[in-house]
């Protein structure tokens, strides 16, 4: 059974890449925040688009604010969106 864990996106992120939620198997059963951000930025254009300037977005792991590198386990929620959502 592969490690999986849920990923969100939020505001012109979800725009970017197409689905506002997926579920993504790590290679791993540990990674960091910033290794999933490589991860998933080779998935698709519309992904490498969203993560093209990583610095401007936010992460939360399990609705808990992470930096680059927040340990990502199997089945963790993990959350990007960018610096200000709503307006």
């Amino acid at each position: 059974m592969s490690a999986t864990v849920t990923v969100l996106y939020f505001a012109w992120l979800r725009e970017r890449v197409g689905v506002s939620e997926e579920q993504v198997s790590l290679p791993t059963e540990t990674m960091t925040v910033g290794d999933l951000v490589g991860l998933l930025a080779g998935r698709s254009p519309g992904h490498a688009a969203a993560f093209q300037n990583r610095r401007t977005l936010r992460c939360a792991v399990n609705q808990e604010f992470a930096d680059p590198a927040a340990p990502v386990r199997a089945g963790d929620e993990v959350a990007f969106f960018p610096p200000v959502t709503g307006g």
